[in-house]
């Protein structure tokens, strides 16, 4: 059967001739049951070496031959028991259609082949001879474009068998059959001819017999073959002549605009595309700072990205042809327009600085210097709130205006807190029961003496100092209290009493 994988490339159409050459190894597994006893042979054997040439006259029409000898030897553990090699050669004619995508071909021709026997007059010791086959051979083959410009093939052949013989001549029957498939991998394409390499793969089944002998064997061939392939001339020039080139692939690009620090999308951000150095109109980022550029020329294209509040930021990729390429654009924020503030703070009496005033400046905590003066040099423009406090003095709250690059001054005058010689202690007094009761107040140390009105408020009005407060009402357990007060403050408290328990 013809064995040419000439490449149907759309350029070359079909091959005018091809030429296979292959080197492999077989795997045999046979078996002779007669003479007997008998016996079965099995093993690995290389220089397992072929050739197939195909010529075509027409497109559709064409002449094959092929030639093939294996090596072949029989051991018994490491010895060697006879060995040989078996030849077949075959030609022919075949005919190729094309279907669609498939290629299939029929051939018919004649081929011989020599078939193993053994003979010998040592028992269990079998000589190495080999009958004969001659046959018409029908085979047909599919061929059939696979991923990557790899092409894949299926075939199969079987022998209408003329005549047969045995190692002695005399007349025998013989029947078998060829199946196949090959990968084809191509190596170089030129004007008018192409290189391949094809793994190929055989399964053939056989068999011989004779009045005297009777031989059966399976036989796997695995080799490595390199196909050589020549394109008519003629076709080549008017293929070169109407070929155009086809516009070269797009890709395209997902883009994502991420904060820097953060990770988060920056949606609506606007994004310039530069692709082969030419900037291409603003797109805005969606709301996820998701963008899809598709159809664009392969190459690097840059990103350049300019979100409010943010650095112009760049970042680039290469864009394959009919490929689809990520880039992640990460913007660094601006850095902040800060300005600085100086804040004085002094006695409003006689303009002392306050040396230990304390100041809120925002989140900040700050302490004046021995001038009674803080100053910052980072803060954010706009209105800044400032809260001072100061042992004896009143807390005062002021704003300052900040202006960026510039520098705001913001004197503090804090007043004395005022003293009225008195402190005031007012609350409630109830039951645990939430009812209000009329108790008596007592404070021992003044000797203080007081009730509640019918409310069970209460409101006295002492000298700043602590004191200690015995709260009573009819029916209830009496507690005590220690309060302390300051010059001028109030202390607010609640009292709740128990009931005392009924004696029985």
């Amino acid at each position: 059967m013809a064995q040419g994988l000439g490449a149907d490339g759309a350029v070359h159409g079909w091959e005018r001739a091809s030429l296979r050459l292959r080197y492999g190894l077989a795997l045999r597994d046979g078996e002779q049951v007669a003479p007997s006893p008998g016996f079965r042979y099995s093993g690995m054997t290389p220089n397992d070496m072929a050739a197939w040439a195909t010529v075509y006259g027409w497109p559709g029409l064409g002449a094959w031959a092929g030639f093939q000898r294996e090596g072949f030897s029989l051991r018994r553990e490491s010895a060697l028991l006879s060995e040989g090699s078996l030849l077949r050669a075959a030609g022919g004619l075949v005919g190729r259609v094309r279907l669609g995508p498939v290629r299939a071909e029929l051939s018919a021709g004649y081929g011989f082949a020599q078939l193993p026997l053994f003979g010998g007059a040592i028992p269990g010791a079998p000589a190495f001879q080999f009958g004969d086959r001659q046959a018409v051979l029908v085979g047909g083959r599919l061929r059939f474009p696979l991923l990557f410009q790899l092409q894949g093939e299926v075939r199969g052949e079987y022998p209408v068998v003329l005549s047969a013989k045995d190692a002695a001549g005399d007349e025998a029957s013989s029947r078998g059959f060829e199946l196949g498939a090959a990968l084809r991998v191509p190596l170089v394409q030129a004007r008018r001819w192409s290189g391949a390499l094809a793994l190929d793969y055989q399964y053939l089944h056989d068999r011989l017999s004779a009045s005297r002998a009777s031989s059966e064997q399976t036989l796997q061939r695995i080799g490595a073959a390199l196909e050589l392939s020549w394109f008519d001339a003629e076709a080549s020039r008017a293929a070169a002549a109407s070929e155009v080139p086809p516009p070269p692939a797009r890709g395209t690009l997902a883009l994502k605009v991420a904060d820097a620090q953060t990770g988060a999308p920056l949606g609506g951000a606007p994004v310039t595309l530069v692709v082969a150095g030419e900037a291409q109109p603003p797109q805005v980022a969606d709301p996820e700072g998701l963008l899809l550029a598709p159809e664009l020329e392969p190459g690097e294209v840059v990103a350049q990205v300019r979100a409010e509040g943010y650095q112009l930021t760049e970042a680039s990729v290469t864009v394959e042809p009919g490929e689809r390429a990520t880039l992640e654009v990460r913007a660094q924020k601006l850095p902040p327009q800060v300005g600085r503030l100086q804040i004085s703070v002094a006695d409003k009496r006689d303009g002392s600085p306050v040396l230990d005033a304390v100041l809120s400046v925002g989140a900040r905590e700050l302490r004046v210097d021995a001038a009674g003066q803080v100053r910052l040099d980072d803060v954010e423009p706009g209105p800044v709130s400032v809260r001072v406090a100061a042992p004896g003095f009143q807390p005062l709250e002021e704003a300052a205006f900040v202006v960026a690059g510039q520098e705001a001054v913001l004197p503090v005058q804090l007043l004395p807190v005022r003293r009225v010689g008195h402190a005031t202690i007012a609350g409630r007094v109830r039951s645990t029961q939430g009812r209000a009761l009329v108790a008596r107040l007592v404070i021992p140390t003044t000797k203080v003496r007081t009730r509640t009105n019918a409310q069970g408020t209460f409101s006295l009005k002492l000298k700043p100092g602590t004191y200690r407060i015995i709260i009573s009402a009819k029916g209830h357990l009496p507690q005590t209290k220690s309060v302390t007060v300051r010059d001028g403050e109030q202390a607010i408290f609640n009292v709740d009493l128990f009931p005392r328990a009924r004696s029985r």
